[in-house]
């Protein structure tokens, strides 16, 4: 067997359904085989998926494990020489597999690679490729000059020696060797959705390079998720699963210091941004107390980030999954 693509289920089968109908169509010059993870069994659509792709492997969670513990049980059944972690919102739209397992058959010192996400209208979707410029991203500071050039100075990004190398891989579409996955441990179980791409990229690159082929890309739908970014504020742009697996990663890639750091830096800022909008408000002669929905939105993520304080401080095993109650982003501030 050449590659394991390895496919998350959360009740999503008709996107499953179009993913592996892309996959069928584009395909060729590789032995493959396909595992679904079904992190929730009873509502994910399994009879829908296996009446069309019957020959697929289906795995049942007892539980929603979340995206690293899934793909580990999926690689743990896996066969292939190499990996494929995919979404179940991606479409291929050529041969996209067969050209990643021939890089990596010609280019030994790669250990993963990803290939470059795409709209659904064929423009190229941004993305993170070194892990200070995803850190940077966590300071809530108003955009200038002078703190980006700080912020540069003190985060410097990384220069590789190949093009297309990079820090991490999006978790979206990860192909990776059989050996360096496993030499490198797999996903971190302790994330439950976010963050544990970025985690296991540092691990994988101990065992080789990471690249992203340029000409390799893929559709990224990205469906409908309470855990993903949010439009409800800049300083509100992490949605509270993210900002707890932010924390988490930051934790475990830099260590005490840097997360206690970007704790109190969120704590020191809920004053000032109630302050900043009050005086706005003020200004424009409009009641300081009646515009103040996005601060207060901010207040209650870094009272979840708080929650999980000690655990993450400690380090302590376990799965940092929020409570349905603890996701701010879904309820609403009167």
């Amino acid at each position: 067997m050449d590659v394991s693509i390895i496919i998350i289920n959360y009740r999503t089968p008709q996107l499953i359904i179009n993913c592996l109908t892309s996959i069928y169509q584009y395909t060729y010059g590789v032995k493959f085989e396909i595992i679904v993870v079904d992190n929730d069994p009873e509502n994910g659509g399994k009879n829908i998926v296996l009446e069309k792709y019957p020959e697929i492997n289906w795995i049942d969670m007892e539980y929603n494990s979340g995206f690293g513990r899934a793909n580990n049980a999926g690689m743990k059944a896996a066969k292939g020489r190499y990996f494929l972690i995919l979404n179940a919102d991606t479409l291929v739209t050529d041969n996209v597999i067969g050209r990643c397992m021939q890089r990596m058959e010609q280019q030994k010192e790669i250990s993963a690679a990803g290939a470059l996400q795409q709209y659904a209208d064929g423009s190229a979707m941004p993305f993170y490729k070194s892990f200070n410029e995803f850190h940077k991203t966590f300071f809530i500071l108003p955009p200038s000059g002078i703190i980006d050039r700080i912020l540069n100075k003190l985060y410097p990004e990384p220069i590789y020696n190949n093009p297309g190398q990079c820090d991490w891989l999006v978790g979206a579409f990860i192909f990776v060797r059989r050996e360096a996955a496993e030499l490198s441990g797999r996903f971190d179980e302790d994330f439950f959705m976010y963050g544990e791409d970025v985690e296991w990229s540092g691990r994988l690159a101990k065992q080789g390079q990471l690249r992203y082929f340029n000409d390799c890309t893929f559709i990224h739908l990205e469906n409908d998720n309470p855990f993903r970014r949010t439009s409800i504020s800049w300083i509100n742009r992490f949605s509270t699963q993210m900002q707890v697996s932010n924390m988490l990663w930051l934790r475990k890639q830099y260590g005490v210091g840097a997360y206690l750091l970007m704790i109190l830096h969120y704590i020191s800022m809920i004053p000032v941004l109630f302050l900043w909008k009050m005086l706005f408000s003020i200004k424009q002669k409009k009641n300081p107390f009646g515009h103040l929905k996005t601060q207060i939105i901010f207040t209650r993520k870094t009272m979840v980030l708080l929650h999980y304080f000690w655990p993450t401080l400690f380090a302590k095993r376990r799965l940092y999954k929020i409570k349905p109650s603890e996701n701010i982003d879904l309820l609403t501030i009167s």
